[in-house]
């Protein structure tokens, strides 16, 4: 395959003008110049060449989606908006997927066509169809069929789940027929330890190979207990696999965590082998200096979710100042992009714009940024190498509309400049995973993502007025608003 563009950002995302990129497999064979008046970019269905596309193009590495559950669609369409994330995740069950690899084949779609090479699915929302081991075989499958890298961890928790601490009280305040609805959908079995970890395990000789990793998936500490995080911390120390899992999300779980563990939390997952550079940590936003000191040192993962912390009223991650601190940091969308449409490269540039530096100072800040987040989202889902475009790399790219993107024309501007400015999904047009093009002039090209998203709606359409945790819901939110007003008075 040979991709050529009117400029490209290149090992330094520094600005190349008019250079060809041949990929051979999975690689990049070579980059080389070519000439200024050559036609504009031709991205070739094989061998190499194709036909020229008409306009400009900008070639730039591919982004990452670290941290992100694969939901079907927008909880905002289940009746979601804006509830904070305690009252959020119950009325997320709404959604539960009602087939697996449709479910998953969705949002994997959306994050290729919005520039996206590798995305972490943390599966908190088994479809509870299938066995565990089948369903993460269906969602390997649709990964396989869209083209994105895909790291899986299975989201488990064996404590608290409901609120945080004891269901009773939540429970003796419903009537019988609510209280049988809520039990019915949330309290169920939990595996022990040595089962989840062998779980995990399993999963990962079914489904693992050149795109797809297992990483384990313990929800957070407010839904683990201690057994099922020292089982994950050995065993992860024993193989290297890595773990994924929530911190601090929110101020009731601040709250929380004060509470339950008075030497810090972050201080307690060192404690129990778990604080180290094989963890990546979502959210943090309620993270304080020391936990960040401590997160650095042990070489750990921040991945920050900003626009699903606003959607969730979770508040704004000290992202700058863990960045400042050594913290090694990534980007997710956390299935809550600002404008509930997966746009990564928006994603980008609000956190760059709200967490860069101000006034005159590092205006080379964004170069940094993008290839850290890169490199570090890529290294957090056990992808390999730093994501750059150069000889040898993994063909991981994305190739954007730059007469679109360059709408003005007036001036040259560097193309990282008008990707800072302007870019959003709407601007790509190629992407590349692994030597495939999995997105061609702006479609999907593994599954025909529209019809997948209809059927997605169809299904939903029909079973989620008859599902009992609608007719529930007034009386368990009322529930649910009430504890935390009593014990953590953040309701």
């Amino acid at each position: 395959m040979r991709i050529a563009g009117d400029a490209l950002l290149g090992p330094d995302l520094a600005a190349a003008p008019a250079r060809a990129i041949r990929i051979a497999g999975d690689r990049i064979a070579a980059i080389a110049a070519i000439a200024a008046d050559a036609p504009g970019a031709a991205v070739g269905p094989g061998g190499e060449g194709g036909p020229a596309v008409p306009g400009r193009r900008l070639v730039m590495p591919a982004l990452v989606n670290a941290h992100d559950h694969a939901r079907p669609l927008s909880l905002t369409s289940f009746g979601a908006a804006f509830l904070p994330l305690e009252t959020w995740l119950p009325r997320s069950a709404l959604a539960t997927p009602p087939d697996a690899y449709l479910a998953a084949a969705a949002p994997l779609a959306r994050a290729a066509r919005a520039g996206c090479a590798a995305v972490m699915v943390h599966y908190t929302r088994p479809s509870g169809r299938l066995p565990l081991l089948d369903e993460a075989r269906e969602v390997a499958r649709a990964a396989r069929d869209v083209g994105v890298r895909m790291t899986f961890a299975l989201a488990v928790r064996d404590r608290n789940p409901l609120v945080y601490g004891a269901s009773d009280e939540v429970l003796d305040d419903l009537p019988a027929g609510t209280r049988a609805a809520i039990e019915a959908a949330f309290l169920r079995p939990a595996p022990s330890p040595a089962e989840y970890v062998a779980l995990t395990e399993a999963i990962a000789a079914a489904i693992e190979g050149p795109t797809v990793a297992v990483q384990f998936g313990p929800a957070g500490v407010q839904w683990c207990s201690r057994p099922l995080l020292e089982a994950v911390a050995e065993r992860s120390a024993l193989t290297g696999r890595r773990v994924h899992m929530h911190l601090l999300e929110t101020a009731a779980q601040r709250d929380w965590a004060r509470r339950e563990y008075p030497q810090g939390i972050v201080r307690f997952l060192k404690e129990i082998g778990l604080l180290s550079a094989r963890l990546t940590l979502a959210h943090c936003v309620h993270a304080d200096a020391e936990e960040r000191a401590l997160i650095a040192e042990a070489g750990a993962m921040i991945v920050t979710n900003f626009s699903s912390n606003l959607h969730l009223r979770s508040g704004i991650a000290p992202f700058r100042e863990a960045r400042a601190q050594g913290c090694r940091v990534c980007l997710g969308l956390d299935g809550l992009a600002f404008d509930e449409d997966d746009d990564m490269l928006r994603e980008l540039r609000l956190v760059q714009a709200v967490h860069g530096p101000w006034g005159f100072a590092d205006a080379d800040d964004r170069r940094r940024f993008l290839a850290a987040v890169i490199a570090e989202g890529r290294a957090s889902l056990g992808a390999p190498g730093p994501g750059l475009l150069e000889a040898g790399a993994p063909a991981d790219l994305m190739v954007l509309d730059l007469d679109a993107l360059d709408r003005d024309a007036i001036l040259p501007v560097d193309p990282l400049d008008l990707v800072f400015a302007r870019a959003t999904a709407a601007h790509v047009r190629d992407v590349v995973v692994a030597g495939r093009r999995v997105v061609a002039d702006g479609r999907v090209t593994g599954i025909d993502l529209p019809a997948a998203e209809a059927e997605l709606r169809a299904r939903y359409r029909l079973a989620v007025p008859r599902d009992p945790l609608l007719r529930a819901w007034p009386r368990y939110e009322r529930a649910l608003r009430a504890w935390y007003a009593r014990r953590i008075g953040c309701a």
